[in-house]
């Protein structure tokens, strides 16, 4: 599988938050999620990505090349949808993509037009009159008109109706079919992810927690609830952010296989959510202790 991104020992010091050591890749072909609390240091690590940041140690290359190397070619290549709006307000969609298009040598009217009409936007409106739905639908049609190799998304999903949500979604897998493309979207929503998401990086408080295929890191892990009386402090050690009451527990396994033959009907074990992952990891982490490498 080709890496179209490839971020190796990726720093960056702030005064209250740091990057540490971020490893990641994002494969041709596949959608690749990135998951991790407020804070965690997603958007950091979207905006190094971008080179709207400059990274203070490490190395980021997408399609083989540095920022430092070729990043007008790099942008070229690349359909960017962040958060908030980065359009002009005072000014129609319309009026915003003739100013914008012509940055774009592969850019396509046709398909513009196209996702204006699937997206029911108005041509004519002003930005500022627009729903934060509206603009982020603007914000897709925008980097998706320039038939962009990789599409990078910082919470795309937020603000927008259920709907939508999942025509979005399925739009992504849409786009991937052809194996020539790749998606990294960021999303504190992990139920999206879990629907389509190939690859799954987690980040908390600066770091990467774990990297690697979404069904793999879910099949690692279980969430385990039983009497308090089975939590000896050996198991107890196997568990993250576990939970404690009068009649029992909770808490996350992160190596299943390590619970093997231990379970003797006595415990509970569920597969896991994204969210549980996550949730169980930055509680452990919050309480002192180390989280999943």
């Amino acid at each position: 599988m080709e890496n179209i991104v490839e971020v190796k020992n990726l720093e960056k010091y702030f005064s209250n938050f740091s990057l540490k050591e971020v490893n990641l890749t994002v494969k041709k072909g596949f959608i690749t999620g990135f998951i991790g609390p407020n804070g965690a240091g997603k958007s950091t690590t979207i905006r190094c990505i971008m080179n709207l940041t400059r990274a203070d140690h490490g190395k980021v290359r997408i399609f083989g090349k540095t920022h430092e190397e070729d990043t007008e070619n790099i942008k070229q290549r690349i359909g960017f949808v962040q958060d908030e709006s980065f359009f002009y307000g005072h000014l129609s969609l319309e009026q915003n993509k003739k100013l914008i298009a012509p940055f774009y040598q592969t850019w396509n009217e046709k398909l513009f037009a196209h996702y204006i009409e699937r997206f029911e936007l108005p041509r004519m409106k002003k930005v500022d009159h627009l729903s934060k739905g509206m603009k982020m639908k603007f914000s897709l049609a925008m980097a998706l008109s320039h038939n962009p190799e990789l599409i990078i998304m910082d919470e795309p999903t937020s603000g927008l109706d259920p709907v939508f949500r999942r025509e979005l979604l399925e739009l992504l897998q849409d786009i991937i079919q052809d194996e020539e493309k790749a998606v990294f979207f960021s999303t504190h929503i992990t139920q999206d992810l879990e629907k389509v998401a190939d690859f799954i990086t987690f980040i908390d408080n600066g770091k990467i927690v774990a990297s690697e295929e979404k069904d793999a890191l879910l099949e690692q892990h279980a969430v385990v609830k039983g009497p308090k009386e089975w939590l000896t402090a050996e198991r107890r050690r196997l568990l993250h952010g576990v939970k404690e009451t009068d009649i029992g527990f909770e808490g996350l396994l992160t190596e299943k296989q390590r619970l093997a033959g231990e379970a003797d009907g006595q415990v509970l074990l569920e597969r896991p959510s994204l969210e549980d992952i996550m949730f169980y990891t930055v509680k452990e982490r919050k309480n002192g202790h180390s989280t999943i490498a």
